[in-house]
């Protein structure tokens, strides 16, 4: 599964964080640096993930897990 590649948040790659954001939240919106991604929820509408070099930002990795995480929590109810 593609979340897999995200459970060392300090290696992944942006373009791998990118693809799995797409596949989980639809195409981002991009202002500059920032691809933004809406959430289904209110409270935290969005999520928004940052190139550092060609990886990702850890503590953006760490947010698009918890989205993630909750979605499927919201899927299995």
């Amino acid at each position: 599964m593609d979340k897999e590649k995200l459970k060392n948040v300090k290696n992944v790659l942006f373009n791998d964080l990118l693809n799995i954001c797409i596949k989980y939240f639809g195409p981002p919106r991009i202002r500059g640096s920032h691809h933004i991604f809406k959430t289904p929820w209110k409270g935290m509408p969005f999520v928004n993930i940052q190139r550092d070099g060609k990886m990702a930002k850890p503590y953006q990795v760490r947010d698009i897990l918890r989205a993630i995480e909750r979605m499927e929590e919201k899927d299995e109810k």
